[in-house]
């Protein structure tokens, strides 16, 4: 069977990663969210605060069903910047599944 992270029906839940070090320059999402649901996601320096420009803030809500959903910031998706640094993910879900991210050139 598949695996999933599930965010509740009625309000946000959340994880974070531990530190992460990846190469590319996109971060894509295997998804699936109800009409009423979505995900977020954070990038963080390794010692949790967020990166600017990546913050949840800046993160549209992300919803559909989706094997390879780009995560855009603020219309920009470009994390070349970050490549080869420890980075955490924090992940926002609201009636939504995450089945896996991976980083892509």
């Amino acid at each position: 069977g598949f695996v999933s992270v599930e965010g509740p029906y009625r309000e946000w839940g959340e994880f974070t990663t531990r530190p992460l070090l990846f190469e590319g320059r996109g971060l894509e999402l295997n998804y699936s969210t109800s009409g009423g649901g979505g995900i977020q996601v954070e990038i963080q320096h390794d010692e949790g605060e967020p990166v600017e420009g990546f913050g949840l803030s800046d993160c549209p809500v992300i919803f559909g069903d989706k094997i390879e959903g780009n995560v855009a910031w603020m219309g920009d998706g470009d994390l070349g910047g970050l490549s080869g640094e420890p980075i955490r993910l924090r992940i926002r879900l609201r009636d939504a599944h995450l089945y896996a991210f991976r980083f892509v050139s």
